[in-house]
């Protein structure tokens, strides 16, 4: 094997050992550089929109994608009002459970509410110019607009951020101000350093504590949740730096060999997003749907409407790992009992009523990831009771719309559907029909089939096709003939 050329000629040429060593560490030390260094994967996380179950199942996807990289560096790109507390909550412990990845949260325009919970979860917090964070109070929506929730609710959040401040440095009395109004908080010089208290810690002093207070000034007011810009977040110590770009974050943390991946949501993702913000209308329309269909003779279009649009919002939470096998056999169980209603079953009693409670019982916990609310996490009760809400409000807005739709949409649908028609319909016609002899209006009879709304009717010794205004009969009530329309005999339930 031949030697490499300079050291060749340097063997043959150079008399100097000290020469000869010199040679060999410059010759030594690039190849050891270049094989020992590898550029920092830095992994970027668009965080924005509402937070909400799809998010946190992107983020807790996006972080496992990278957990076999322990040297990585997770960037949360963070732009959100906020959204769902529970599942802000799931991203923070994904963000907690990530170590020993270090972390970092880059406030893009605004991290309010929960999106603030979210960035004080990550080890290190950078904002871009004017942009904002703070205001995490826990709020519902009532008829007269947002409502603060009170002290039951508050009091645990405050805990999750003063655990929060704790782990990375943050003033803990200022990370509870992000939470309750009711909180004014100090900042004092004491001994040379820098310390924030509650108005009444600060009342709480001794008197000789309080002369060696050098200076106080009141940082959050009572009343005002603590909101701060990118100037106040660094000056207050939660920001680290106010970078205008990823190339400036990473260069003030000292970092000039990386590669920057971009973990964008995949198509099931974004699907999943725009699937949750519509699942009350796909609901709605699911149920509006199978009512129809419960209402028409056979199995058509309205069944399988019906059918699509709960499945896929069923599929939709399963993806996120909300619903599970409980929630799909609530709402079979509810079908299966329907259907023994419909067609096993006379008139509508037990069967029927068992069988909405367990499809809406299935559609409620499908929305959440818990049974029943734990008591050491409020949020639960009112997300519990809106999707109570949700579910029984669309069950009753589908049963009011499919009304009008087979009372007034279904009868005008005939001249919209492609033909075949006669040319001329048979209003001169003089034939009478066998089956409506002895038929005038204010006949009376007995319904011979459940009627939804068409069925039979039996007057005398005599079976007749008969069809209501809508309105659903069961098999054996008497009836009444309202109205001859050609050959259509329309009825109602004689009484009141």
């Amino acid at each position: 094997m031949k030697p490499h050329l300079p050291l060749f000629f340097l063997l043959r040429r150079s008399r100097s050992l000290p020469a000869l060593l010199v040679f060999l560490l410059l010759w030594l030390l690039p190849a050891h550089g270049q094989a020992g260094e590898a550029a920092r994967r830095v992994y970027l996380l668009p965080v924005s929109g509402d937070v909400e179950p799809a998010l946190a199942s992107y983020v807790e996807r996006c972080l496992a994608e990278s957990k076999e990289d322990e040297q990585a560096l997770v960037v949360l790109l963070l732009d959100t009002f906020g959204g769902r507390v529970d599942s802000a909550l799931d991203i923070v412990d994904a963000l907690l459970a990530a170590a020993p990845r270090q972390t970092v949260a880059f406030v893009q325009n605004k991290a309010i509410s929960a999106g603030a919970l979210i960035a004080l979860a990550c080890n290190r917090l950078v904002m871009k110019p004017h942009s904002t964070i703070g205001d995490c109070a826990p709020i519902t929506f009532a008829q007269d607009g947002p409502k603060m929730l009170g002290e039951k609710f508050q009091s645990p959040l405050r805990a999750k951020f003063r655990t929060l401040a704790r782990k990375n440095g943050y003033p803990e009395r200022l990370a509870e101000a992000m939470v309750t109004a009711e909180m004014e908080v100090l900042r004092i010089v004491q001994d040379g350093r820098v310390r924030y208290l509650e108005a009444s810690e600060y009342n709480e002093l001794s008197e000789a504590e309080k002369k060696t207070v050098r200076e106080k000034k009141t940082v959050v007011a009572r009343g005002a949740l603590l909101t701060m810009d990118n100037e106040e977040a660094r000056a207050l110590g939660f920001s680290s730096a106010t970078a205008g770009s990823i190339e400036e974050l990473l260069a003030g943390m000292a970092i000039g060999d990386y590669t920057l991946i971009r973990q964008e949501q995949n198509w099931s993702e974004t699907l999943g997003r725009f699937i949750t913000a519509i699942a009350p209308v796909l609901v709605m329309i699911g149920l509006a749907a199978l009512y129809i269909e419960y209402k028409a003779p056979g199995f058509g279009l309205p069944g399988i409407v019906g059918l699509f649009c709960l499945g896929l919002v069923l599929f939709n939470q399963y993806l996120m790992g909300l619903a599970g096998h409980t929630e799909l056999l609530l709402i079979l169980l509810g079908v299966v009992l329907l259907a023994m209603e419909i067609f096993v079953l006379p008139g509508f009693g037990i069967a029927g009523l068992a069988g909405i409670f367990a499809i809406c019982l299935g559609l409620i916990l499908s929305f959440q990831d818990f049974v029943l609310p734990d008591p050491a996490q409020p949020w639960q009760k009112e997300i519990l009771l809106a999707n109570i809400s949700m579910v029984l409000g669309s069950f009753v807005f589908a049963f009011l719309s499919a009304m009008l739709f087979l009372r007034y949409l279904l009868p005008r649908l005939a001249g919209v559907v492609a033909g075949p028609y006669l040319a001329s319909d048979l209003a001169d016609s003089h034939a009478d029909s066998t089956e409506r002899a002895g038929v005038a209006a204010g006949s009376r009879g007995l319904a011979q089939t459940p009627l939804r709304p068409a069925g039979k009717m039996r007057i005398g010794e005599t079976v007749i096709d008969v069809v209501t205004e809508g309105e659903f009969i069961e098999k054996g009530s008497p009836l009444v003939v309202s109205a001859l329309r050609g050959n259509v005999v329309v009825v109602r339930r004689e009484g009141p």
